[in-house]
C-alpha cells in the first residue's frame, strides 16, 4: 500500500470516527432496508439487520475465531464475538479506531475474547490458516490492490473456513464500458472517501476463482441498502452533527458535504453494493 493512500485513509478515520460514533453509533457501514429497500426502520437497527442478513445469506451458523478486516471501532467484531461466543480480531489503519474498539470491548466485557490492531490488510500479521471466518464489511474499496487483498484474506483463512466480503463496487462493464461522466463521478467519490479505485462484482468473482475459493456466491444488494444515504444525509445537518463537523476538521466536513455523491451514484446505477462469499 502506498504511503500516501495509507496516510489519507488513516487520517480520514482518525478525524471522523469519533463524530460518526457520536451521531450514528458503533456500526460504520450501510443498513439493510429489506430486499426492495422499502422497509421503514431505525437506522441503527438497519445496520444490525445488515449483519444478520449477511450471516443468513452466507449460511454462517457458528464461528470460533473471527477476523474483521477493516474493523472500524469494533462494531461488527464485537457483535460477532458476542453472537457466536467467539474470539474476534479486528484490524484497521487508524490508531484512533483501534483504541476506541479496545475501549468498547472493555465496556462490553469482551476484552478476553477480542483484540484490535493497527495493521495493513495487504500484509496481515497473522499466520496462514488462522481464522475460520474472515469478515470484510465495506473495507475492500479502500484497498489499492484488490487481488492482493483477497489473496491475504484467503491465506489467513483456515481450510473449510468462510470468507465474507462486502464492498462498494461500480456497475458491471461486460456490456458497456464506464462513460466519461461515470468515471468523473467515481473520481469524486474516490477523492472524498480516500479510495484508490473500485471494481465491479464480476471482477471480484474472477479474482476469487483464481485463489481458488470454493462454493463462491455473489449478490448485489444495492436496492436493499441505498436508502441508508437518505438517513445519513438527514441526520448530518442537525445542530449536534454540524458542531461535530466543525470540530472534526476539513476532511470530515468535505465527506459530509459530499454524501449526495453516494446517493446519486446508487440512483443512477453506477454504485453497487457487492457481496461475495466462499470457502477455502
Amino acid at each position: 500500500m502506498s504511503a500516501t493512500i495509507y496516510q489519507q485513509i488513516q487520517q480520514f478515520y482518525d478525524a471522523s470516527s469519533g463524530l460518526w460514533e457520536d451521531i450514528w453509533g458503533e456500526h460504520m457501514h450501510h443498513g439493510y432496508y429489506g430486499p426492495n429497500g422499502t422497509h421503514k426502520k431505525d437506522r441503527r437497527q438497519a445496520q444490525i439487520d445488515l449483519i444478520e442478513e449477511l450471516l443468513n445469506w452466507a449460511e454462517v451458523e457458528t464461528a470460533a475465531n473471527i477476523l474483521d478486516v477493516g474493523c472500524g471501532i469494533g462494531g461488527s467484531s464485537l457483535y460477532l464475538a458476542e453472537k457466536f461466543q467467539a474470539r474476534a480480531t479486528g484490524i484497521t489503519l487508524s490508531p484512533v479506531q483501534a483504541a476506541r474498539a479496545t475501549e468498547r470491548a472493555q465496556e462490553l466485557n469482551l476484552s478476553d475474547r477480542s483484540q484490535f490492531l493497527v495493521a495493513n490488510a495487504l500484509e496481515m500479521p497473522f499466520a496462514d490458516n488462522s481464522f475460520d471466518l474472515v469478515w470484510s464489511l465495506e473495507s475492500g474499496e479502500h484497498m489499492p490492490d484488490k487481488t492482493k487483498f483477497l489473496q491475504e484474506c484467503y491465506r489467513v483463512l483456515k481450510p473449510g473456513g468462510k470468507l465474507i466480503m462486502v464492498t462498494w463496487c461500480h456497475r458491471p462493464i461486460d456490456n458497456s464500458p464506464l462513460t466519461a461522466d461515470e468515471q468523473k463521478h467515481l473520481q469524486e467519490i474516490y477523492r472524498v472517501y480516500c479510495l484508490p479505485y473500485v471494481i465491479s462484482l464480476p471482477e471480484y468473482k474472477a479474482i476469487a476463482h483464481q485463489l481458488p475459493l470454493q462454493n463462491i456466491r455473489t449478490a448485489d444488494w444495492s436496492t436493499a441498502v441505498a436508502p441508508f444515504w437518505d438517513f445519513v444525509i438527514d441526520s448530518a445537518f442537525t445542530p449536534q452533527a454540524i458542531w461535530g463537523l466543525l470540530t472534526a476538521g476539513w476532511t470530515t466536513i468535505v465527506g459530509a458535504l459530499s454524501l449526495g455523491l453516494m446517493r446519486s451514484g446508487y440512483q443512477r446505477g453506477l454504485i453497487r453494493f457487492g457481496l461475495l462469499c466462499g470457502n477455502k
